[in-house]
């Protein structure tokens, strides 16, 4: 299905200016290192950014591609709440094609990691063990820790099969208000 209207993708070198300001905001701390944002919300705001996989101290950061629009994070953290992470993974185990797709986006991911690891100047802490893990930071294809990598992956690379059916299943999964607004430097 389309999300087309609700996102748009875009992939800006790097994230600074305002749409550093947005993403910290919206998660209330000082982001990992990004290397640029995948997805928009309709208002133009972050909805997904792509991390960089080792911080400036070398430390890994396993997620790849992060949800940050509050909104979307609310609404997927209320699937998982109802038990999905679960019944995906069952639904997983039982469709060879969807196996296939995970498979598919975790070698992807593993393959990105390892080209942004390069951009990354220090160390890294783990001696790149990291780099072996594949949607959310896990290392078997088949097992589903968290469903907003998933979902986060769909946004970034639309068709991602996995990460769009959770999304089409998710009840307002953008806000209407222009939220992030508020983050913006010179913000009432």
């Amino acid at each position: 299905m389309s999300h087309e209207g609700r996102v748009s993708h875009r992939s800006a070198a790097g994230v600074g200016g305002k749409d550093h300001a947005v993403v910290a905001g919206q998660l209330g701390r000082v982001p990992q290192p990004m290397s640029r944002v995948m997805a928009r919300c309709s208002f133009g705001y972050p909805a997904v950014v792509e991390n960089l996989p080792y911080d400036g101290d070398g430390r890994p950061f396993p997620t790849l591609y992060y949800c940050t629009c509050p909104t979307l994070v609310a609404a997927v953290a209320r699937r998982e709440s109802a038990g999905e992470v679960t019944a995906w993974t069952r639904r997983l185990a039982g469709d060879e094609d969807l196996r296939a797709a995970v498979a598919a986006a975790t070698a992807a991911t593993r393959r990105r990691r390892r080209l942004l690891a390069r951009r990354c100047t220090a160390g890294q802490l783990d001696s790149g063990a990291s780099l072996t893990t594949g949607i959310g930071g896990v290392r078997d294809p088949g097992a589903i820790k968290c469903l907003h990598a998933h979902v986060a992956h769909a946004l970034a690379h639309p068709g991602y099969r996995l990460g769009e059916a959770v999304l089409d299943e998710l009840d307002e999964p953008w806000c209407r208000d222009r939220r992030c607004a508020a983050w913006l430097p010179g913000a009432a």
